[in-house]
């Protein structure tokens, strides 16, 4: 009975690691992409710079949900990984357009425009899982 509960422990730890990778790969870009620095932010106490980055992660990590859950294989999820990146880039860079200097207020401690970031890169990441149908 354990043996048959363990049979999908390859699969687990392929797609287990796939998502970490996919992870560190989306913060190694997405802290590039921005204007400011989050991880400093964050090693400074900075609230509004952990709110922003880990909503942007929740963002980025529904999609990534989804494409284990739906696809066909671990380069199908890669491939949706990749897209969903694309699209949290992309949401940045719209967020940015009613906000000005949105990354230095990020930076300054502002939760308003942190906060303003992080639910929008939500929204779009949990639009994203839900249009990835196969």
């Amino acid at each position: 009975m354990i043996l048959q509960s363990l049979a999908g422990l390859p699969a687990f730890l392929v797609y287990f690691c796939t998502a970490l990778v996919a992870v560190m790969a989306y913060l190694f870009v997405y802290t590039r992409v921005t204007a400011h620095n989050e991880f400093e932010l964050i090693r400074e106490n900075n609230t509004a710079a952990a709110i922003a980055l880990g909503l942007s992660l929740c963002g980025f990590v529904l999609p990534v949900v989804s494409a284990i859950a739906h696809s066909a294989n671990v380069i199908d999820c890669l491939i949706w990984s990749v897209v969903a990146v694309i699209v949290q880039i992309i949401v940045y860079f719209i967020v940015k357009v009613p906000v000005p200097n949105l990354s230095g207020r990020i930076a300054d401690g502002e939760l308003a425009p942190a906060i303003w970031l992080g639910l929008s890169s939500l929204a779009a990441g949990a639009l994203s899982a839900a249009s990835m149908i196969y």
